[in-house]
């Protein structure tokens, strides 16, 4: 038998001829003429530049992205493609900026759905009955300062007369429209590479971004007593509600982990309870409405109080990012503050008594063995990204240099697994880490999150002022 095929179909009703030209009918002027120009405007033309000169002779083609699926109709919340946000400061779906080889850009939008077609009642994506305002063309040619074409005229000012770099795997239109060649690998390296070193505007909105985050942990703070009676959920909803209300989201999933889930370096379920006499460690940044994220990280002693054995863990582990900071220093190799924090921690598990070897023995690169303890890495760029600039090319990152200009984070951790038999029970199930936002400067650094306490002592006595 013939495999029948079914479809629900519209939960909608069939739209008449009669209903169609009446919805066509009627609306009134509503473009916005006056439109200040955004902020983010005066930076962007030297950013399209440097890419320009990178690229000598190459149009440069660079995508917004499209909407992913979550499940059926239903699309996730569209977030541009972090290199387009830098290149343009346009935030909307389905972008591209193309900047040509005499260093033009056009920026091909998706615009305002019209009024005479369809779409602005039909698509439930794009039409602005279900999906909302988008910009006219006009409005952001004048909000952004740069040229822009509807999306529609972009596959003929893309023809094949000029050779062409695309930042491929955003949108299936763009990587169709162009042939991919070996540069465009290149391409993807350079964007991130260009972003390492943040713009004075950049900071700003990475101070925001810290101070809105500062903000959302003292609501966790205060919300504990209520978690006891819930869950981490309760804390992941708090910091999410502080995010949303004074930026765009959280720059990452709110890592909320109370007791045992602190060792599991990327706790996100948020499902677990919350008791006295339990840490929470709570990694969590906020993304602000110019995309930017902090990225901080606080052990919090649930009842307030560390007992001693959690405060000789947690003076530990702000040793170890002491350490890591006293390293951050232009011109030192990226990957020296990571290593003065491993010594650190690499003799305090000595001092533990875990350790099988001595400390040097540990730290020797053939050994490595306190890092059953501290696997990861002890921070990274920070930006657009919560893990910014990351297709960028070691040379530049990783086994390069610190620059002026960088900010990253400086976390390492400690983290005792709740059935390591090879440490002592009282050990088992506890994490450690501190995280911090720095900038580097042209002397040292200037740490960005400093409004949170840092040391045991301070950690209880901010939480007891805002539990007053």
């Amino acid at each position: 038998m013939a495999e029948q095929k079914f479809h629900t179909g519209s939960h909608d009703l069939p739209v008449s001829a009669a209903l169609d030209e009446f919805m066509r009918t009627g609306w009134l002027d509503s473009e916005h003429h006056d439109l200040p120009r955004a902020e983010v405007a005066a930076w962007t033309p030297a950013r399209r530049a440097r890419l320009h000169q990178a690229f000598p002779g190459h149009r440069i083609v660079v995508p917004a992205g499209t909407f992913k699926s979550r499940s059926n109709d239903q699309d996730y919340r569209f977030r541009a493609h972090s290199a387009y946000v830098w290149l343009t400061g346009d935030q909307s779906s389905d972008g591209v900026v193309v900047v040509e080889p005499d260093g033009d850009s056009t920026l091909f939008l998706r615009p305002r759905s019209a009024r005479d077609d369809g779409e602005f009642f039909r698509d439930r994506r794009y039409g602005e009955l279900w999906a909302g305002r988008r910009p006219t063309l006009g409005e952001s040619t004048r909000a952004l300062g740069v040229t822009t074409r509807h999306r529609d005229e972009l596959a003929a000012a893309l023809k094949p007369d000029t050779p062409t770099l695309v930042l491929r795997g955003l949108d299936t239109e763009v990587d169709a429209a162009v042939a991919p060649v070996d540069g465009d690998a290149e391409l993807k390296a350079v964007l991130a590479e260009l972003r390492l070193v943040k713009d004075a505007w950049e900071i700003a909105q990475l101070e925001e971004a810290v101070a809105i985050t500062t903000r959302g942990f003292e609501d966790v703070v205060r919300a504990l007593p209520q978690a006891k009676a819930t869950s981490e959920r309760l804390l992941e909803g708090v910091f999410w509600q502080r995010a949303r209300l004074e930026g765009n989201e959280v720059g990452y999933h709110s890592i909320v982990a109370a007791g045992a889930h602190a060792a599991t370096l990327h706790w996100i379920d948020n499902d677990g309870p919350v008791r006295d006499g339990d840490l929470l460690l709570l990694d969590a940044g906020v993304e602000t409405r110019s995309l930017y994220t902090a990225d901080i990280t606080r052990v919090l002693p649930i009842s307030g109080h560390f007992t001693p054995l959690q405060r000789d863990l947690y003076e530990l582990c702000r040793r170890a990012n002491d350490a890591a900071l006293a390293a951050l220093v232009p011109g030192a190799a990226y990957r020296d503050f990571h290593r003065a924090a491993m010594r650190v921690y690499a003799y305090g598990l000595a001092d533990l008594g875990i350790l099988p070897v001595s400390a040097e023995q540990a730290l020797d690169e053939d050994s490595g063995l306190y890092r059953r303890w501290t696997l990861c890495g002890s921070g990274h760029m920070l930006g657009l990204d919560v893990h910014d600039c990351a297709a960028a090319r070691a040379d530049h990152y990783l086994d390069g240099t610190l620059t002026p200009g960088h900010v990253l984070t400086v976390e390492p951790g400690i983290y005792f697994q709740p059935d390591d038999g090879l440490i002592p029970a009282e050990l088992r199930g506890m994490g450690f880490r501190i995280e911090e936002d720095l900038l580097i400067t042209e002397t040292g650094y200037r740490m960005l999150s400093d409004d949170l306490p840092r040391t045991a002592a301070d950690v209880e006595s901010w939480m007891h002022r805002l539990a007053s």
